[in-house]
């Protein structure tokens, strides 16, 4: 006797949930959609939840819209991650044809989360400030508010003198980028090691100004680019509206409180798959001294880690052609600064590819922390 497949249960009313069931008449080959962010256009995060797999049954999930998602492009190459306990992220054999996105996996639970990349909860965001002051030594200097209200904590760590450089690193402007705050996470637990000799040094000569999350309200909704106004961030630095982007208003208040002399803005990549950096060499206010500190950064990190490199990355703005309304060009250019955008990727680094999680929270970690190295390497070097 033939038994028929059960039906599957599929969710994504959670925090960075997104997706949309079109027919899951047959369990063993669902059609999905990908949901756009509120008030825009764009799509290409996904995360939801599965009851009802048949242990030992190969399932599989087709994202029917893929072709017209923001980036699609970004599908070629890509492997989407799973995970039985939201803790173990691992990727699952993934096929783009042109179209659709099809992924498949041979069930060992009844149930499964399956996400474009290995989430960062609201939950994990919580505790991360909680240990940050409780075991990183970081005060929670300021709290912004976003377009919904949720917190967005501005810590520091260190004293706040006058002599002392400072160092900004946001993280999250885009909230389907979640691997920047797991590179986040990396800097603050390294931060926790007080005998850390590199770390005694950075300390002596800067303080650390850090926003893990920059848009906790597109991360919670599951938008891939946009805050809960449909704006994206990381074009708002140029004329910031404090109603549309309340994120990026209080960001630049507290910059020019407290002074910048060096900034990092942290991204995931859609399509490129390797590490690397975009500068300010568009700037008017572009300098050799800047250009130096730049190659500088890129020179000692590539040293420190193999998940680092200068091969790869985006097009060099022409002379005096910078988008100035992304952050990276508008810090730079307000506090003539070293300022720099970091992209990690979603899919691999092919430089240094790991078969059963491709690029994941836990490198982006380690690249916070060897971040920390490069920034004690130049410290005394930033004016």
């Amino acid at each position: 006797m033939t038994v028929a497949p059960s039906a599957l249960h599929i969710r994504s009313d959670f925090d960075s949930g997104n997706i949309q069931v079109l027919d899951a008449s047959n369990p063993m080959h669902v059609r999905l959609a990908i949901k756009p962010d509120t008030q825009s256009a764009h799509f290409q995060w996904f995360h939801f939840h599965v009851e009802g797999l048949q242990v030992g049954q190969t399932h599989r999930f087709e994202l029917s819209n893929a072709s017209q998602s923001s980036y699609n492009k970004a599908w070629d190459g890509y492997q989407a991650v799973a995970s039985y306990d939201q803790e173990n992220w691992f990727r699952v054999p993934t096929q783009f044809d042109g179209s659709a996105l099809t992924f498949s996996l041979k069930a060992e639970q009844p149930q499964v989360w399956f996400a474009y990349f290995e989430p960062y909860s609201r939950a994990r965001h919580d505790d991360l400030i909680k240990n940050a002051v409780q075991w990183s030594g970081c005060e929670v200097l300021a709290v912004g508010k976003s377009a919904e209200g949720r917190d967005i904590p501005l810590l520091r760590k260190g004293n706040g003198a006058s002599r002392k450089h400072k160092l900004w690193i946001i993280a999250q402007q885009h909230p389907g980028e979640h691997m920047a705050e797991w590179f986040m996470q990396g800097i603050l637990e390294r931060l926790e090691q007080g005998s850390d000799p590199q770390l005694r040094k950075l300390l002596d000569y800067a303080d650390l100004y850090l926003i893990p999350n920059m848009n906790p309200d597109g991360a919670f909704h599951g938008h891939l680019r946009t805050n809960a106004n449909g704006q994206d961030l990381n074009r708002a630095w140029q004329n910031t509206d404090p109603e549309t982007s309340p994120e990026v208003f209080f960001a630049l208040e507290q910059m020019h409180k407290y002074g910048v002399d060096l900034f990092l803005d942290i991204h995931g990549d859609e399509e490129i798959p390797y590490v690397f950096t975009a500068g300010c060499e568009g700037n008017p206010g572009y300098s050799e001294r800047l250009a130096t500190l730049e190659e500088r950064f890129r020179s000692h990190l590539s040293q420190q880690t193999r998940d680092f490199q200068t091969t790869h990355g985006y097009p060099r703005d022409a002379a005096g052609q910078a988008n100035m309304t992304l952050a990276c060009n508008s810090v730079g250019q307000r506090f003539d600064c070293l300022s720099l955008t970091l992209e990690m990727p979603f899919k691999d680094h092919n430089d240094a590819p790991d078969a059963v999680t491709g690029w994941s929270g836990k490198r982006s970690m380690q690249l916070g922390k060897d971040v920390l190295s490069t920034l004690s390497s130049m410290v005394r070097e930033l004016r």
